[in-house]
């Protein structure tokens, strides 16, 4: 399996969890086996990929864009968000730049952590991805309330 279609599959899974496997199954229409299949790193299931209305569909329903964004990230596209998301927090810029410096402590925590034995493990890496994905969202969000407050 290319690189690609490795991190593909990650950004797959990390969308199906997020959502849940049931509730994945539901919004899908698909089978907790098919979805597993469509993130599997097994030789066997190597050229099989979500469908992109099962991507848009669940997308709806998470957080973040796992998937969009490891598409655009493949091409070094920059994703921007032009509306409102559920769950977006109040504030501006100040609160952003609070949310910031909370989210790099943690992640700088989180590293610390993770080379105290000079190994990264695959949960470490996980963990770091999650705060790292997590200090994105917080950049996006800052981006969006200066693009608001420069207009």
């Amino acid at each position: 399996m290319s690189n690609n279609g490795a991190y593909l599959k990650k950004h797959t899974e990390a969308l199906v969890k997020e959502v849940g496997i049931e509730a994945a199954c539901k919004i899908t229409g698909k089978s907790k086996a098919t979805l597993g299949r469509y993130y599997s790193d097994s030789e066997e299931h190597r050229d099989r990929y979500i469908p992109i209305d099962a991507v848009a569909a669940l997308e709806a329903e998470a957080s973040y864009p796992h998937v969009t964004a490891a598409l655009s990230e493949l091409r070094g596209i920059t994703l921007s968000y032009n509306q409102d998301r559920k769950n977006s927090p109040e504030g501006g810029v100040n609160a952003d730049v609070i949310a910031l410096s909370q989210r790099f402590a943690m992640l700088m925590g989180e590293y610390n952590q993770a080379i105290e034995d000079n190994i990264i493990t695959v949960n470490e890496a996980k963990r770091l991805i999650r705060e790292t994905v997590a200090l994105q969202k917080v950049l996006l969000e800052m981006k969006l309330h200066l693009e608001e407050e420069s207009t």
